[in-house]
């Protein structure tokens, strides 16, 4: 690893990759190959995982847009799966590959500053979203001295306020907050499937470069959906806070980003926020 820990790459995976141990063992040794050139911090989320809780336990998520109401008990689950197993067995498996893991989370060394999100305004409905915080301020002094130590530091997507009350913050969100606070050289979001395609199902369907001007036409045309819409926006954003390369890629690709949709200034439209 470089020994100026001012050089970080962020890579953004999702808790399901956890149920895929082929990928995920993949997704670990891209991590170790990346740390060749550049520090790495892993950002992780789980949301599966404590959908899954909460079922087990009789209660049905109440999921808006893609976002997660967080009652008191939803809180609870999030910390328990996110904080605890996720984040737990995410650092046991990246040292059994050999990478130097630590787990924190957003709480740890006040590194996420948040405050909760005021309602939203949804097809004609007030939603509340509970328990869910909106990033004010980054503190990464925590991070870069685990980098500065050669660690890569495994981050749970919790934040605090000023009160002390913890929060569900949206892990993508976090991954681009702490990739601008750290100004990192290259922002890496993970999807099982590669980069973004026009046919899902179909590889040969990869696009190798997207623009705002690309995004809203798949936006209108349908085959941008679901789970990648949350991350193209992200991806516009930390473009918009100055990372210099950011990519969607698989997780056995992280190292070359070969097959990766590497996101770009550019189109007919120039926030796509």
């Amino acid at each position: 690893m470089p020994s100026d820990s001012s050089d970080v790459t962020v890579v953004k995976m999702g808790g399901a990759l956890m149920e895929r141990p082929a990928a995920l063992a993949a997704f670990w040794k891209g991590v170790q190959r990346l740390r060749a050139a550049t520090a790495v911090v892993v950002v992780h989320g789980g949301g599966a995982q404590a959908t899954d809780l909460a079922r087990r336990l009789g209660h049905e998520p109440r999921i808006v847009q893609g976002r997660r109401v967080t009652t008191d008990l939803d809180l609870d689950l999030v910390l328990w799966t996110m904080r605890g197993a996720v984040n737990a067995r995410l650092v046991a498996q990246g040292q059994a590959a050999g990478v130097p893991t630590a787990g924190i989370s957003g709480a740890d060394g006040a590194l996420l500053r948040v405050a909760r999100r005021p309602p939203w305004q949804i097809g004609g409905d007030t939603v509340d979203f509970g328990w869910v915080g909106d990033v004010e301020r980054v503190e990464p002094r925590l991070v870069q001295v685990l980098l500065g130590s050669g660690f890569v530091p495994v981050v749970a997507p919790r934040g605090i306020g000023a009160e002390g009350q913890l929060y569900n913050v949206n892990a993508d969100t976090v991954a681009c907050a702490l990739a601008g606070a750290l100004g990192a050289r290259a922002f890496l979001l993970v999807a099982e499937s590669g980069g973004l395609r026009r046919d899902p199902d179909d590889p040969a369907s990869l696009l190798t470069r997207c623009d705002a001007g690309t995004y809203r036409r798949g936006l209108d045309d349908g085959w941008i959906r679901g789970g990648m819409i949350v991350k193209l926006t992200v991806a516009f954003e930390a473009l918009r806070a100055g990372i210099p390369e950011v990519a969607i890629c698989a997780p056995d690709d992280l190292a070359t980003r070969t097959r990766a949709t590497r996101i770009e200034e550019g189109g007919v439209d120039d926030d796509p926020g």
